[in-house]
């Protein structure tokens, strides 16, 4: 693993299991800071601001700032900029999605959106249902933050932005532009955010069907640790599944901070 340009590092099951740290989260980001090893925090999480995820980060021991993460949420917005500056978009999701729009410099509108753009909503209703549906089936572009199905949380998994997307998908018989992991959207867009050539940028994740694929499907190298859903015991499952091999296999952080030389 050599002329590493940066790093696109995966927080949940990489960097930390819900609140606790995952050990060795600390000295990676330490090292890495004191090597002068680029990197960023990339997370298909739509709920959160930047500053919200630094916060998470550093109240677990993991020093963090807000301009070293990347969302789901900012690829999404600056998506539909890039795309069409200053539309009117219909924002189904909180508050990291309503601040990224905001700041890409998009309309934020109630009727007769040219965007649907949706992420986590946990005051998703029939009634969001069915007007995001009229508006997709009006015209309106559908693009989905992130494709998880579900999410972890203290009282058990719940319904993640890719099940309130599968029902807004049946409901108007249009397919989002999906931004987040495993779709190449949102690696491309840290990419840009480091100002680094693809070939340099290794993606860093527990996750074959998420962080690893995304990684391949961008273009990158992929380091996968085995420090949350990828283990040793399903790995050639998840090999099989998604068609994509990591360049290469950490056990825990350890391993990876000694491969790093951080």
């Amino acid at each position: 693993m050599k002329d590493i340009g940066g790093l696109l590092i995966d927080l949940d099951g990489t960097l930390f299991h819900g609140g606790r740290m995952i050990p060795g989260a600390d000295e990676l980001i330490a090292g890495l800071r004191a090597a002068g090893i680029p990197f960023l925090f990339v997370t298909n999480n739509s709920s959160r601001t930047p500053a919200n995820v630094a916060a998470h980060l550093s109240g677990m021991g993991i020093e963090a700032k807000a301009e070293e993460v990347c969302t789901s949420s900012m690829a999404a917005a600056r998506y539909i900029a890039e795309e069409s500056p200053e539309a009117r978009v219909a924002i189904l999701g909180e508050e990291g999605l309503i601040e990224a729009c905001a700041e890409a410099g998009l309309t934020i509108v109630t009727d007769d959106p040219q965007y649907v753009v949706q992420g986590i909503y946990r005051s998703f209703t029939y009634d969001t249902l069915a007007q995001a549906s009229r508006w997709i089936m009006g015209g309106a572009k559908f693009v989905l933050t992130n494709p998880d199905l579900m999410l972890p949380s203290d009282d058990g998994v719940m319904p993640g932005a890719g099940t309130l997307g599968a029902a807004i998908e049946a409901a108007s018989g249009m397919s989002p532009v999906v931004i987040g992991k495993p779709e190449s959207h949102l690696i491309n867009y840290a990419v840009s955010m480091l100002g680094i050539k693809q070939q340099g940028a290794v993606v860093v994740g527990d996750n074959m069907r998420t962080d690893i694929t995304a990684g391949a499907n961008a273009g990158c190298r992929t380091i996968l640790v085995l420090t949350g859903l990828t283990t040793q015991d399903n790995l050639e499952h998840y090999k099989t599944v998604t068609g994509v091999t990591p360049d290469v296999i950490c056990s825990d952080l350890a391993e990876l901070i000694s491969m790093l030389g951080v």
